[in-house]
């Protein structure tokens, strides 16, 4: 099986000096290629550095974070398009919505989401969401912005958002450790959504699939999401690493 962890972040401090290592564990898993998100100013040039250490393997996003939007978010902007000439940026993102702590900057990460969204339409580029307790402003923005194509990373809405989604652009939902989580509501979403409109993602260090959960996380284990959703679904999980890949190669043209 050929598998692309669509989301993961192998610059983060949880893995420095062992990132060769933890390319070779994906690679004998049959992980091949692990995509980079964006966050902000102070871990871009980290990003892009390991990116440039392993251009077959890491290919890099551009985007602000949306629980990195403050009032000085357009700063943030100005810095991150420093990288906009980069010839290898295959999203944008990861860009969004997070109210989960609070909505004190709820006006501004809704106006830096409306200029990435704008951004990515500029260049052609698929954009890569994070969201959280936000479906209902983030589907408001995006019948504003309709016919993007793009990514919820770490879905988590529900099988009728799914669809709104699909009627206002081409979408894609990622899927991850949650869905191997008891009584996790994503299973039965993935159920229903068609294998054609999902992609595998770790969000490595973070959201790790049982029985590793409560651990670091890798792009190794993405066989244990893949096995997850053969089960749901009922099919081999050698179909679902082809069409898995194969939606990863469409929507992010790599």
């Amino acid at each position: 099986m050929i598998l692309i962890d669509t989301h993961c972040h192998l610059s983060d401090e949880a893995f420095k000096g062992e990132e060769e290592a933890y390319i070779s564990r994906a690679a004998e898993a049959g992980v091949k290629m692990m995509l980079q998100p964006d966050v902000d100013s102070r871990e871009r040039d980290a990003m892009f550095a390991l990116v440039d250490r392993h251009p077959d393997t890491l290919r890099p996003m551009l985007g602000l974070y949306p629980g990195s939007v403050d009032t000085g978010w357009e700063k943030e902007i100005e810095l991150m398009l420093k990288y906009s000439s980069r010839k290898d940026i295959v999203a944008i993102g990861e860009i969004g919505l997070d109210y989960h702590e609070g909505r004190e900057f709820e006006k501004e990460q809704k106006e830096a989401l409306e200029w990435q969204f704008e951004y990515a339409a500029t260049r052609g580029l698929p954009v890569n969401i994070h969201l959280r307790d936000a479906m209902g402003d983030f589907l408001e923005i995006v019948r504003r912005h309709k016919g993007l194509r793009g990514n919820m990373h770490a879905y988590s809405g529900s099988y009728e958002s799914f669809l709104e989604l699909q009627r206002l652009g081409d979408w894609y939902i990622g899927v991850g450790g949650v869905v191997t989580f008891k009584n996790a509501s994503l299973a039965e979403v993935v159920r229903k959504v068609p294998l054609d409109r999902i992609v595998l993602e770790t969000d490595a260090p973070y959201l790790t699939p049982v029985p590793f959960r409560g651990k670091r996380n890798e792009s190794s284990y993405i066989p244990l999401i893949v096995s997850k959703i053969a089960s749901l679904k009922g099919i081999s999980p050698e179909e679902v690493a082809s069409v898995t890949t194969s939606n990863a190669k469409q929507l992010f043209s790599i």
